[in-house]
């Protein structure tokens, strides 16, 4: 197991790759392309800064021109928005599918991705990402019950027409992409009934998204007084 590892961890740090990322506990954006990257066994090196930290700002600037996490440095360009990133690495690595293989339903794929990438902002602002927390209630937020409501609508229409057991059948990058909502539905108590709650269980149990709660609870636990 150890060889292993050290075999792994060896891999990772010869690729040209670094995914810059935040806090694990509370970036939802970080996570997304590192559960998506991790989960298909891409090559990468770390680095993360603590958004905590007085000069976050300036320790991001120092790898990504947007001053926001992830972003993903290679030997030649810096990529830092979360949807870019998986589309670059996704068409570095084709035979990794991070997409559905049929055109069509790797189309439906790219518009739930997007719909997530760009709306559900009452959710985002009452339901803040803690992975490692339960109990907490949704702050006062209008429209947050519609964004609930869609994104129930959403699962349900992608798992009916694939079969599951993720949205597209096998874990693609619509799951990486709404893994933070998993989590943020456990942690305010959102209730999830039938398949999208079977669905909502696969994607928390998944290894990778175990790897990263694990990574969670270690840095909440470091930064407890």
């Amino acid at each position: 197991m150890l060889a292993r590892f050290v075999r792994s961890r060896t891999v990772r740090l010869m690729s040209d790759l670094t995914l810059v990322v935040g806090n694990a506990n509370t970036s939802s954006w970080s996570l997304r392309p590192w559960l998506a990257l991790t989960a298909f066994g891409v090559p990468f090196a770390e680095a993360t800064v603590n958004l905590r930290a007085s000069d976050a700002k300036a320790q991001i600037l120092a790898h990504s021109p947007s001053g926001l996490v992830p972003a993903l440095k290679t030997a030649s360009l810096t990529i830092w928005d979360s949807l870019a990133i998986i589309e670059y690495v996704a068409e570095r690595f084709p035979e990794k599918a991070f997409w559905p293989r049929e055109r069509e339903v790797r189309g439906l794929a790219r518009a739930v991705v997007s719909e997530m990438h760009s709306g559900f902002r009452p959710l985002r602002v009452a339901c803040p990402m803690n992975i490692v927390a339960t109990g907490l209630a949704p702050g006062p937020e209008e429209g947050v019950e519609a964004d609930i409501a869609r994104i129930r609508e959403s699962w349900a229409a992608c798992l009916a027409r694939s079969g599951g057991p993720f949205l597209f059948g096998a874990f693609s990058a619509a799951d990486a992409f709404y893994a933070p909502v998993v989590s943020r539905f456990r942690t305010y108590g959102i209730g999830l009934e039938g398949e999208l709650r079977a669905y909502a269980g696969r994607v928390w149990d998944h290894p990778a998204m175990g790897a990263w709660r694990a990574r969670a609870a270690r840095e909440v636990a470091a930064a407890a007084p």
